[in-house]
């Protein structure tokens, strides 16, 4: 009988292991460069990195940044289309991997590039709109039109990119006090405080930090414990270290470079991730770099460079860490396809599994529960 318990046992916990092995990949594409539908879901199985299409989104116009309802019910996108781009807000059935559009609104600036949600409200950061504009949420899960538009004014030195704001990313601080954004036009974050229940104040300015000049500031990410923040900027490959406190403060610790030592040709610097474990840092850049560089978080927030690999295509504008931290997937917008890379948790390390998944133009990578 005791024999008997432990098969039973030992049979509940493979299952319950393999089960939390299975996840979405949802993963949002430009649908004006080729045929693209939209948002892909599959089902990806991060114990062997292998995936199954689910399901597509029909006719939904570049869907380039997606983000997931902390319940798991809900999608939202961007739909970047210049002075015609939405922001859209679907009804997400997991299991099945079927999204339903409940409604789609105006996003009250030109190509949005970037959106984040909680129980209350959907922001999105608008790129040539040089702006950021929130939306409600209903009882539904869709949106309301726009209740606040904050627009940026200013321009930093590099004249070809840098002519006017360009908002790149908004993002919750851990305790979800304050939203910060970092505008690549201006070289500066955005510090706001977030006012939650607000009908229209959403968003009020506390404070800004002013980067390098000409480096473009694009993406950041949290530590694990909130103590620290890492940003990339885009025009120059630098990668900067933050000290962060709860009053929604940034101090500047270091500075370093992603691009590689002697390397020339054009850098375009773009996603930057932390493993689930929190203990390594990854940052992709596009233009003829096409690489990812992993650094180990040490103890002090400061990182240490592991290695700096081929992304196996061109134009990785998005990656993603599966929630198990086993694989790594790069999206290439220009050679249409999603290289998944085998990751080493202990050394952070990454290896081609040889595996990939080939489709339109794939900008946005998301992991959710099934």
């Amino acid at each position: 009988m005791k024999r008997l318990y432990m098969l039973l046992f030992s049979a509940v916990t493979f299952t319950t292991v393999q089960a939390q092995s299975k996840f979405n990949l949802l993963v949002g594409t430009y649908t004006n460069t080729c045929a693209s539908k939209g948002i892909y879901i599959y089902e990806f199985d991060a114990a062997s990195g292998n995936f199954t299409l689910k399901n597509t989104t029909e006719g939904v116009i570049s869907p380039s940044y997606l983000s997931v309802s902390e319940n798991n019910k809900f999608l939202y996108a961007v739909n970047e289309n210049g002075n015609q781009s939405n922001v859209s807000a679907f009804s997400y059935d997991s299991k099945a991997g079927k999204l339903k559009l409940l409604n789609s609104n105006s996003s009250l600036g030109a190509d949005p590039c970037h959106l984040i949600n909680d129980s209350k409200n959907v922001i999105a950061a608008n790129y040539s709109g040089g702006s950021i504009a929130v939306f409600k949420k209903n009882a539904d899960g869709s949106i309301t039109e726009g209740q606040q538009l904050i627009q940026h004014e200013g321009k930093g030195p590099n004249e070809a990119r840098q002519e006017k704001a360009h908002v790149h990313m908004v993002v919750f601080s851990p305790d979800k006090k304050f939203v910060l954004s970092n505008d690549l036009g201006q070289d500066k974050i955005f510090i706001y405080k977030y006012n939650a229940g607000a009908a229209h104040e959403v968003l009020t300015l506390k404070s800004t930090v002013d980067v390098k000049k000409g480096s473009g500031p694009r993406h950041l990410t949290f530590s694990k414990d909130g103590k620290f923040v890492y940003l990339v900027q885009e025009l120059d490959g630098t990668l900067t270290t933050f000290s962060y406190d709860k009053s929604g403060s940034l101090k500047l610790l270091k500075e370093t470079n992603i691009i590689p030592k002697d390397f020339k040709g054009a850098n375009s610097s773009a996603a930057i991730k932390i493993s689930p474990d929190g203990k390594f840092l990854y940052v992709s850049d596009r233009g003829d770099v096409n690489m990812l560089s992993v650094y180990k978080i040490l103890a002090t927030g400061n990182i240490e460079l592991v290695e700096q690999v081929s992304t196996l295509g061109k134009g990785p504008r998005d990656f993603a860490i599966d929630p198990t931290g086993n694989y790594l997937l790069a999206g290439h917008q220009y050679t249409n396809d999603i290289i998944i890379f085998k990751r080493d948790k202990v050394t952070g390390k990454l290896k081609n599994s040889g595996k990939k998944i080939e489709l339109c133009s794939p900008v946005g990578l998301l992991f959710t529960k099934i």
